[in-house]
């Protein structure tokens, strides 16, 4: 079936689901989705996935997926401006849980509105969740972040190859050997007495540049290693953080803790920060403990006092650019 919107170029979009059902609920839904606004609304063309489409195979994906709720909805494309405005801009209209790929992006997007490349080999994908309490939301980052670390891990361990090191880079970023690897992107807004969460997620699966890709790496350490594909590492990371989420959302973010702390790069880490209500030039060297409640970076400072750390928002070396507020004890 197809779905016209003005601006020719437009947008294709294929649809599947986990089963007959759930592909059928997407379809009828993905006729009114839209893209853009006013006079620069894209045309959007749906078709039902037919098993043979090139770029992404679903149904391999389909049967690695175990997760009962998240990402058994799937919307495909072959070039999207950004996975993560199409299921953001059409959250109402989409049931919660799908999951948008695409396997070019023109105008996606990281934090504090930088701009993450996304050519072709990069596992790129957006979902949508709810949370009904406040305090937990600032969290849910981080909860995606190990739940892709885990699937990566889980991964390698069942395919028999060797396990890739992928490190969380506080707040958000996924590090292998040094280098940026992957970035995560979460947004939310409330309606409705629940917040409805969007997460972006951009792993880079097969490009040597400009940074590093798990291939690559596997290849290092085993030559000849097969490959991971997208399809598995995306159905890995859905039944882990359809887990973790429950976790979560039942016991907070202190059951997920010793977890996540044993996955990032910053326990006993001195970095330089910057005192944000003092003059330009004044920084000071503090030892990272772990996360506060509100899930900033708690520290001690070289003076005994304990500190939370805010990113400056955009700093490419965590050994500057941190601003820090001093705590009460």
């Amino acid at each position: 079936m197809a779905h016209r919107r003005r601006n020719a170029g437009g947008t294709t979009l294929v649809v599947s689901g986990k089963s007959p059902q759930d592909q059928q609920l997407l379809a009828s839904a993905a006729g009114s989705l839209a893209l853009g606004e006013g006079d620069a609304v894209e045309e959007i063309t749906v078709s039902l996935d037919s098993g043979a489409g090139a770029g992404f195979d679903a149904c391999a994906y389909m049967g690695e997926l175990r997760a009962g709720r998240f990402g058994r909805w799937l919307l495909w494309s072959p070039r999207l401006g950004s996975t993560h405005d199409l299921v953001a801009q059409n959250f109402s209209k989409l049931p919660v849980g799908v999951v948008c790929v695409a396997c070019v992006q023109f105008k996606g997007r990281g934090r504090s509105k930088n701009v993450w490349e996304s050519p072709p080999g990069c596992l790129m994908f957006s979902f949508t969740s709810q949370m009904k309490e406040a305090q937990k939301l600032p969290l849910i980052q981080y909860v995606v972040c190990l739940a892709m670390v885990e699937a990566i891990k889980e991964l390698c361990c069942s395919k028999e190859l060797p396990e890739l090191d992928v490190r969380i880079k506080w707040p958000n970023d996924l590090y292998l050997k040094g280098l940026k690897v992957g970035g995560i992107l979460c947004t939310s807004f409330y309606d409705q007495k629940v917040y409805n969460i969007c997460t972006g997620i951009g792993l880079n699966v097969d490009n040597e540049k400009p940074t590093t890709c798990l291939n690559a790496a596997l290849q290092e350490m085993k030559a000849n290693s097969p490959k991971l594909k997208q399809e598995d590492i995306l159905a890995s990371f859905f039944n882990k953080f359809e887990v973790l989420f429950d976790i979560f959302s039942n016991q907070g973010f202190q059951a997920l803790e010793e977890q996540y702390y044993s996955s990032w790069l910053h326990s006993g880490q001195k970095v330089v920060v910057q005192d944000g209500h003092e003059t330009r030039g004044v920084d000071s060297v503090v030892t990272i403990q772990g996360l506060t409640p509100t899930g900033y970076l708690y520290a001690i400072g070289e003076d005994g006092k304990s500190y939370e750390l805010h990113p400056d928002g955009n700093s490419f070396d965590f050994f500057t650019g941190l601003v820090r507020r001093k705590m009460d004890t």
